[in-house]
């Protein structure tokens, strides 16, 4: 079971080896891929060197999973090379997740959708990841009506330039590139990616769209607005939830309680509540503040917080290629 691992020198890519190493996944040979200037340098894993090698290195070497964190021209180039070549491709960009004959995976919701001709799957957004996580459940139980979502997400969403950023304005210096129009640190920037022609930013678009795809339910309505807030690990949201059935809060509390991969840490009286500060390192998604809107009928209010460089990037990816090593569809 030989695994490429596209832009292994990245901040999700050193994730990404972190997880499959700490998840014992079953591979032969780690084959790190990164930039040009990057080939010939050593990775650790698991105790052992691994060499960076070139794209058409690895291509050649004809791996049975490609593990993708470069960006959407990356994988635009040189997954279908790999797919060309038998590899199954598991892609963290945007490229190919809103394309109608590519999969939009969470392993937990739709895993069962992925066949063996599946040969470039798509790793949802990372907000979009933990929302779906708890909508998913709910959904079933009481239908999806409507949805807004707004979100506080963390630098490392960015990317490492924007955490260099972040703390070079925490230390008082300006020795490193702005990553963000304007300062981060004590600030909030209503701005997550690029604005397209609508006034939304590409991250607020990705939040109306993927989860529907993901559900395969596009009855219901959804909004976003996605803000950058100066935290280093884990992205936030805030949500509210118009559903078609009313709803008990108990019950909800014990589906989410029972939903694999979802942690309730609902317990206000004791200051209980889910927050970045302690989801960064883990990969569940965790939900609290759950409580009834009382402006309008059957509309629920919670509070979901995720690591998104793991379950909202790695850890995901990786649980992907693990479903197909079980099911035999590599």
């Amino acid at each position: 079971m030989k695994v490429a691992l596209i832009g292994a020198t990245g901040m999700v890519g050193q994730v990404m080896l972190k997880v499959l190493e700490e998840r014992n996944f079953p591979l032969t040979e780690l084959i790190p891929v990164a930039s040009e200037k990057s080939v010939g340098k050593v990775i650790i894993f698991k105790g052992k060197e691994c060499k960076v090698v070139s794209m058409q290195t690895a291509i050649d070497m004809k791996p049975e999973i490609a593990l993708f964190s470069a960006g959407g021209t990356t994988s635009l180039e040189f997954a279908p090379q790999f797919a060309a070549a038998g590899t199954t491709v598991i892609d963290n960009s945007s490229a190919w997740r809103m394309e109608a004959d590519k999969k939009l995976i969470v392993p937990e919701i739709n895993a069962t959708e992925l066949t063996k001709e599946d040969k470039i799957i798509a790793n949802p957004n990372c907000s979009t990841i933990q929302l779906v996580m708890v909508l998913h459940p709910l959904n079933l139980k009481y239908n999806l009506k409507r949805v807004i979502v707004s979100t506080y997400q963390s630098v490392t969403g960015t990317g490492k330039n924007a955490v260099d950023q972040l703390n070079a304005e925490i230390e008082g210096t300006n020795d490193v590139a702005k990553v963000y129009p304007y300062e981060i640190f004590k600030n909030a920037l209503p701005q997550c990616d690029v604005f397209s022609d609508d006034d939304y930013t590409k991250e607020e678009i990705k939040l109306m769209t993927e989860p529907k795809k993901i559900l395969g339910d596009h009855t219901f309505n959804i909004t976003a607005t996605a803000v950058r807030v100066p935290v280093q690990g884990g992205h936030s949201e805030s949500v509210n939830i118009e559903f078609e059935n009313d709803f008990d809060l108990d019950e909800v509390r014990n589906i989410l309680s029972n939903t694999p991969g979802v942690t309730v840490l609902d317990d206000v009286k004791n200051n209980i509540y889910p927050m970045p500060l302690y989801a960064e390192g883990k990969d569940e998604v965790f939900v609290g503040r759950i409580r009834k809107d009382f402006s309008q009928p059957k509309t629920l209010n919670m509070w979901i917080v995720a690591d998104n460089l793991r379950k909202g990037a790695a850890t995901n990816a990786v649980q992907i290629a693990e479903y197909l090593l079980e099911n035999k569809l590599v």
